[in-house]
């Protein structure tokens, strides 16, 4: 199996659309049942422990990637089954990006949009070959699209930048972009 390791980016906020839970909840559930492993912040917060409480319930294996300052103490997921300290948030997101085969961006704010970026930057220069994947749940992504569209014709991005993002509407065609690749 190519794709064995999954890297997810995605809110740690609770109050969001019952839509953005039930992708957590399913793409947890799918890496659970499929023996794979969930690569993510491992907070128990939001739809981090939504998810990675779906991965372990269904039988999968998990890598929480933990920041060693006090702001985190207390706030790792029981689901984590691997921890990876890390110094800060930066660290957390090239840690993010070397332990996964492949990347998706669920729902999120500020945090996974730099994660995003970062991820991309980095394909970009040559740095690694893993995509991004966006689950558009519920429309979230279309104004970042829409956005990168624009900027794609005005020529501001590279030609192989298509090559690293893609987009997903469903959480069956998630499924099916990364059984495909694999």
């Amino acid at each position: 199996m190519k794709y064995q390791r999954i890297g997810v980016f995605l809110s740690a906020n609770t109050d969001v659309p019952a839509a953005y839970t039930d992708a957590a909840r399913g793409l947890g559930e799918w890496i659970g049942h499929t023996g794979r492993t969930l690569v993510y912040g491992g907070m128990a917060m939001g739809l981090m422990e939504v998810i990675g409480q779906a991965a372990v319930g269904a039988g999968g294996h998990t890598v929480g990637l933990i920041p060693s300052g006090a702001h985190w103490q207390g706030k790792q997921s029981s689901a984590v089954q691997m921890e990876i300290l890390c110094t800060g948030l930066a660290d957390r997101k090239q840690s993010l990006i070397d332990e996964s085969d492949i990347l998706v961006a669920l729902p999120g704010g500020i945090g996974t949009l730099d994660e995003i970026f970062t991820t991309l930057s980095s394909a970009g220069v040559g740095e690694h070959a893993k995509p991004v994947i966006l689950l558009n749940t519920d429309h979230c992504w279309d104004s970042l699209i829409a956005l990168l569209d624009d900027l794609r014709r005005r020529g501001l991005l590279r030609p192989q930048f298509d090559a690293y993002l893609l987009t997903a509407s469903t959480l069956e065609e998630l499924i099916r972009m990364i059984e495909s690749r694999a």
